[in-house]
């Protein structure tokens, strides 16, 4: 009898378990820990100390298959605080962790979920060493842990079973010793090695000749010297700000073999002297150093003769091309013929194109002549320096010549080194319904954006770009340079390029597509969806001005949006923005129509634009600040259905900034009068500051990033909503006009 009431109570247990919780019990346990161990909760939606059931209530970030926990995803949410190894090993089936872009200081973790595929732990403040641990996940694909603060030397066994990374991203830390060898020696899949901004030296392994499939290798502005290794040839490679040497240096010119020193019994051995084992016994030692001595003396004559006869024949060419330079002006006008006289098109002397070497015969036509390097002047022979007279500044450099028959004015962009996929028309028009009216989900001035759905089941955004409009897209090698730009930036708020196409005069740019949609949209469109809360806004706005932020002051060269707006801002599923059009100035009109971008930039567009169309970094800050001014009001920046006095977002908002009765009747209604009050004042401080109207008064991007950073922490406190704040916002609005 109480063994068959047991079972009953076990049976009524489970099946509760089963109703109300969705959840792996351990999985809820280490949820609840890491809840714990972060101090800053105010984007952790649903989540609590203890108990519940993140997969059926849907806690923040959090992704499930079944019962189990697959994936925690927590970026740009201004958590801090700790994050224990010993809490992540129990994540038994999370095969993504991502909580980069946060404020974590304490030491990076020693374990990691045993089954973990992607680690991002970038752009915190993570110390210690890399994590030897890693080297027992070797399921991993991808492991960034870039822009935090770790040091030391890395171990050479930590990277011996990590096999299937694609990408390891170690840059901007302050790792130092040498590269190891076994990253060429084992990780044979990586397509993405970042090593840039450390303090690594010594030379770079021999291994990495291995990586066949590297497509970009970074490792600028460490301390590495020595060369190149011998066939490696990765797509992209920046080596920047180190004492790298590409090519291996040729052997000495002129060197004469070293002469054989007959055996002297009264001569004591040369200590330093190593035997030639080739040396046969009974070789007739006097005569070989004879032999050896005329060698090297005749080697010597004609180095010494070969010197004499250079330097001759460039004080003639000199003397030569000094005396046709002052005779110019009298015949400027001529007609001249390059090849035949030494001259370009436009009458100026061209020395470039001067035959040094003459046949002899008055009536030959001089032959054509390659171009002298200097480098292979020092290389052959000791000559003394010849500094160019100073007529030469005014002169017009010709085509170099690459070869006797062949002249290269443009280098062509090799393709290989492009990392996005090449599609070709065929295919984006099977995928986009032949680009038809039912796939166009947005339109711009450089052209439209398409819906496209592979076969495979990816669905991408394609750009296709309007020849008319964009002033590089018709030359296809000035297209495929644009490409290979867009190519380079790599952060979490910045749309990657994933593909592009240029074939039969078509252009077209391929992103991965965004579900939400644009930021414009979701604040302006007709449906105008009220799900985005206070924190969900400053949540944008901080990855957005991380992207800012990387542009302009971690890439290098920086970059200029030149055309930063709502519009441009695109959401996933998780309400993470992604910057784009990043880097597609170079397709911007000419400066000659400056007055046509600023209309495109209309409301976004910064007073000096308009008025001398002058662009820099500060300008992208203003076009930032009126972006949080719509996230502030819900307004539009331009509105001409408003009065007259409010249908410039920034002149009607600017003068209320600080008013604090005012900017609580500036708040976009749709919150409901949710936010805290505090967050409020110092958003719009910081959104004075961006819209100043003197460029060098508005503050940089890493300030402002800070600045909404402090913002999300103090968010924390809870939102307030009062009876009278919502009476009068319903007050207020009720006498705009509709929107």
């Amino acid at each position: 009898m109480r063994g068959a009431v047991t079972l009953v109570c076990f049976l009524v247990a489970s099946c509760v378990w089963v109703v109300h919780g969705a959840t792996d019990p351990g999985d809820v346990s280490a949820l609840n820990a890491l809840f714990t161990d972060f101090e800053s909760d105010s984007t952790l939606t649903k989540w609590v100390a203890s108990g519940g059931d993140p997969c059926g209530d849907l806690w923040f970030g959090i992704t499930c298959v079944g019962t189990f926990v697959t994936a925690i995803q927590l970026p740009n949410c201004g958590l801090s605080g700790k994050v224990h190894g010993s809490v992540l090993q129990q994540f038994l089936h999370v095969t993504v962790l991502d909580l980069s872009n946060n404020k974590f200081e304490n030491d990076i973790p020693e374990h990691f979920p045993p089954n973990l595929i992607q680690l991002d732990l970038s752009n915190n403040k993570f110390q210690g060493n890399f994590p030897d641990q890693l080297m027992n996940i070797p399921s991993l694909t991808s492991i960034k842990l870039n822009n935090n603060k770790l040091d030391g030397t890395l171990n050479a066994q930590s990277f011996t079973t990590l096999v299937n990374v694609i990408t390891l991203d170690l840059s901007t830390n302050k790792f130092s010793g040498t590269i190891p060898e076994s990253i060429g020696d084992n990780m044979l899949s990586l397509k993405f090695l970042y090593l840039q901004n450390n303090k690594f030296s010594g030379v770079l392994p021999l291994s990495l000749a291995n990586l066949v499939a590297l497509q970009v290798f970074d490792v600028s502005n460490n301390k590495i010297t020595g060369y190149l290794p011998p066939n490696f040839n990765p797509a992209t490679f920046s080596y920047e700000g180190n004492d790298i040497t590409l090519l291996a240096p040729p052997p000495p010119p002129f060197t004469a073999p070293p002469p054989l020193k007959s055996p002297n019994p009264s001569t004591p051995p040369n200590p330093n002297t190593t035997p030639n084992p080739n040396t046969s016994p009974n070789q007739n030692a006097p005569l070989a150093s004879t032999k050896s001595s005329s060698s090297s003396l005749g080697v010597s004559k004609i180095a010494a003769i070969l010197v004499v006869v250079f330097v001759a024949l460039t004080a003639a060419a000199i003397l030569v091309w000094f005396f046709l330079i002052r005779k110019v002006p009298e015949r400027a006008t001529e007609p001249l013929d390059v090849e035949a006289n030494g001259h370009n098109h436009s009458g100026r002397f061209c020395i470039w194109c001067l035959p040094l070497f003459s046949s002899g015969k008055d009536d030959e036509k001089p032959a054509k002549v390659k171009v002298y390097e200097p480098d292979s002047m020092k290389e052959g022979m000791d000559s003394p320096k010849i500094k160019a007279q100073p007529p030469i500044k005014t002169l017009d450099i010709p085509p170099v010549y690459k070869g006797d028959d062949q002249i290269k004015t443009v280098e062509k962009v090799d393709t290989d080194k492009i990392s996005a996929i090449a599609f070709s028309v065929a295919e984006l028009q099977a995928a986009t319904n032949s680009f038809s009216e039912e796939n166009l989900v947005g339109a711009g001035s450089l052209g439209q954006v398409y819906r496209a759905e592979l076969p495979d089941g990816r669905v991408l955004a394609v750009k296709k770009l309007d020849t008319k409009a964009a002033s590089m897209v018709e030359n296809e090698n000035d297209f495929l340079s644009v490409v290979e730009g867009l190519t380079k930036p790599q952060h979490s708020n910045v749309t990657e390029l994933l593909g592009y196409c240029v074939e039969h005069d078509q252009r077209l740019l391929v992103y991965k597509y965004m579900s939400r949609g644009t930021l414009h949209e979701l604040l302006h469109g007709s449906a105008n969806d009220k799900c985005l809360s206070w924190n969900m806004r400053v949540k944008i706005a901080l990855g957005a001005a991380r992207a800012l932020e990387y542009l302009h002051e971690v890439c290098s060269p920086p970059v200029v949006h030149r055309n930063f707006k709502s519009s441009n801002i695109l959401l996933d599923d998780e309400f993470i923005p992604h910057v784009s059009d990043c880097g597609l100035e170079a397709l911007a009109p000419s400066v000659t129509e400056r007055q046509v971008s600023a209309q495109r930039l209309g409301a976004y567009s910064p007073p000096e634009y308009t008025m001398s169309g002058t662009y820099t970094a500060k300008s992208d800050v203003y076009s930032f600040g009126v972006v949080m001014l719509e996230l502030l009001t819900g307004r539009k920046p331009l509105d001409s259905s408003r009065p007259r006095s409010e249908q410039s977002l920034v002149r009607w908002a600017t003068p209320q900034l600080h008013d604090i009765d005012a900017l609580a009747r500036m708040v976009d209604p749709a919150l409901g009068g949710v936010y805290p009050a505090k967050s409020l004042s110092r958003l719009a401080d910081v959104v004075a500051l961006c819209v100043q109207p003197e460029p060098e008064f508005r503050p940089p991007m890493s300030e402002v990033v800070q600045s909404l950073v402090r913002l999300m922490q103090r968010a924390t406190s809870g939102n307030r909503q009062t009876e009278s704040k919502s009476d009068s916002l319903q007050g207020d609005t009720a006498h705009e006009p509709n929107e």
